[in-house]
């Protein structure tokens, strides 16, 4: 099993780079619409496993929503951006979906702290559980659609950074969280949603990315305008904070919904990994979070 992992994630993770660093912004959009796609596939054995008419259904619905999406912004920064009193913004249709992204992942954590009461509300209704994977996929797709596109005209890789940013929080959230959590984990995170989380290793992971954050924030220069001072920061730390956060609230959304259907993963793709939901999962709740703070509210 840990030699498919390293083998998978050897493949994976130069694929990845490539199409987050060198693909054009309109080839870089179709390589997330893959993912969306093949993300919704899982998604149906989580609404339904045993309806095999389902993952068809769901592919030409949620494909058709975010075509829609896309036809009224087409994948170029242009469309995506705009300038707003001088200041250069999100247009209203994409900050919304961000937006609405983000409210999702608040009320997604109400669900998880009370599960499985809260399981009672949508566990047996199909049209509640495929409302839900359109609130977890498409602001998923636009958050990185809108990090890729930042500053896009003045430097073509300064969004890519961004990204990779959000990537780092979530990976060394996920590696601090283990080793933290192997070592010193006593107490259960959400025992009745995933019994192997710890509250220790929860807080080691957020500790290990804001680390990460910190220097990033100094390496990469993440800020709007470039440059870094004080409040800048302040602000780029508190964002990286809440997204830490979030990630570990997508990881525990994909359990409970797993629970719920009785499946171990989302799907067997990627060897040794699960499915593509088991390897976006924190990155679905991370990204739009990420992206609503950072470039809609600052």
């Amino acid at each position: 099993m840990l030699k498919q992992r390293i083998t998978t994630a050897l493949i994976l993770a130069p694929l990845a780079l490539a199409a987050i660093f060198l693909l054009p912004l309109q080839w870089y959009a179709l390589a997330i619409a893959g993912v969306f796609i093949l993300a919704t596939k899982e998604w149906a054995v989580l609404v339904d496993k045993n309806n095999s008419k389902l993952p068809n259904a769901l592919i030409v619905g949620y494909s058709l929503i975010l075509g829609a999406t896309l036809l009224v912004i087409p994948p170029d920064v242009r469309n995506i951006w705009q300038v707003s009193n001088g200041e250069i913004v999100l247009v209203p249709m994409v900050r919304g979906i961000l937006i609405v992204g983000a409210v999702w992942w608040l009320t997604c954590a109400a669900l998880v702290a009370s599960y499985p009461n809260s399981a009672k509300a949508w566990t047996q209704n199909t049209l509640v559980k495929v409302v839900i994977g359109l609130l977890t996929l498409v602001p998923f797709f636009w958050a990185m659609l809108a990090l890729r596109s930042f500053d896009y005209a003045h430097d073509q890789q300064s969004g890519a950074w961004l990204v990779m940013l959000v990537m780092f929080l979530v990976w060394s959230a996920d590696t601090g969280a283990y080793f933290t959590g192997k070592k010193f984990g006593k107490n259960k995170l959400a025992p009745k949603v995933s019994p192997g989380k710890t509250r220790e290793g929860f807080f080691g992971g957020v500790v290990v990315s804001m680390l990460i954050a910190l220097i990033a924030a100094v390496v990469m220069t993440v800020s709007p305008s470039g440059e870094l001072d004080s409040s800048k920061l302040v602000i780029i730390l508190f964002t990286c904070f809440v997204t830490s956060i979030s990630s570990t609230l997508g990881d525990l959304n994909e359990s409970m919904f797993k629970r719920e259907a009785g499946v171990k993963d989302s799907g067997t793709l990627l060897p040794g990994h699960g499915g593509i939901l088991d390897r976006i999962d924190s990155l679905t709740a991370a990204l739009p979070v990420f992206a609503v703070i950072y470039l809609v509210c600052f």
